[in-house]
């Protein structure tokens, strides 16, 4: 992979970041939650100043070792691993083993954070969206998630608590963070699907 920063450290492509993540997962549902975190993490680079092509490439490879690693010994440590022959960025590395609060890894930068915010907040609109009518990002609201929150039954694997603190890292209040990442999944609402 070219070109490299002087840290030794290649600076991979969306393309080869994507060809990484085809190779090694064929559910296109975790396809689809790659893109999801992708998006999210581009829209957040954007507002808090990071490396829009790192924070998505983070974002999109976060979960790659998932389908073939599902356990908590191996994801997401066989992906780290593989990402450090690849020689991808040591920032890229650090944020998608801090994504999971299991692996004890400290997320100590901005993309880090961020990531660990978007991940299962994407899973929990999306499953917002596949619930209306519509089946469609377009016409959700913010106050439709919110209200969700509420609703102990529904997205029951997904703890609000991890939610609020992971948004709270991020210094954004809930609304507007839930507001962030529904904007930019109705931003690939056609890739996901969900344009009703």
């Amino acid at each position: 992979m070219d070109p490299e920063d002087p840290a030794g450290a290649v600076n991979p492509t969306r393309p080869q970041a994507f060809a990484l993540l085809s190779e090694h997962t064929a559910n296109p549902n975790l396809i689809k939650h790659a893109l999801c975190v992708e998006a999210a993490m581009r829209g957040y680079a954007r507002r808090m100043g990071g490396d829009e092509e790192a924070w998505a490439i983070a974002g999109l490879l976060h979960d790659f070792d998932y389908e073939k690693h599902p356990t908590l010994d191996e994801h997401p440590f066989v992906g780290a691993e593989i990402l450090r022959r690849l020689e991808y960025p040591p920032e890229i590395v650090e944020a998608i083993l801090g994504h999971s609060d299991h692996t004890g890894v400290t997320r100590t930068t901005d993309m880090a954070r961020a990531l660990y915010a978007v991940d299962e907040l994407t899973g929990f609109i999306v499953a917002c969206a596949l619930i209306r009518p519509s089946k469609s990002l377009h016409d959700l609201e913010v106050e439709s998630i919110t209200k969700k929150f509420k609703d102990k039954a529904f997205c029951r694997a997904i703890d609000r608590d991890h939610l609020r603190a992971a948004a709270r890292q991020i210094e954004v209040p809930m609304d507007e963070h839930v507001g962030n990442v529904l904007e930019a999944l109705q931003g690939i609402a056609g890739e996901l699907g969900l344009e009703g």
